[in-house]
């Protein structure tokens, strides 16, 4: 635990770039981002049917669902059309001394 709401998430190296990773914090799935060096944190699962989003696809600033290739945008979370109409949650990110940290309460 870091200092107030701040998790130690993830290495920053143990995140690809243009790439995700799911975490599970406090027994929360989280999806961490890495686009082009800006981390980034969303909830892990699908808002139109269970399904990690870690499994997905990458391509640009959009996360792309693995099971009916729902689409959302990652820095807000936005649903990018058909499957999905329900955002993602995103969490407040900051990167410290090489670890991810992420802010559970904040969004």
């Amino acid at each position: 635990m870091a200092d107030g709401n701040w998790i130690r998430a993830i290495a920053v190296g143990d995140v690809p770039e243009d790439d995700v990773v799911g975490v599970t914090l406090q027994g929360r799935p989280i999806a961490v981002y890495n686009l082009g060096g800006r981390f980034y944190a969303t909830a892990n699962v699908c808002t139109h049917q269970h399904a990690c989003l870690s499994d997905g696809f990458v391509i640009d600033d959009v996360i792309e669902c693995p099971l009916h290739q729902g689409r959302f945008h990652i820095p807000t979370g936005r649903a990018k059309g058909a499957p999905v109409h329900v955002d993602l949650r995103t969490y407040p990110v900051r990167v410290e001394e090489g670890i991810v940290l992420i802010d559970l309460a904040g969004a």
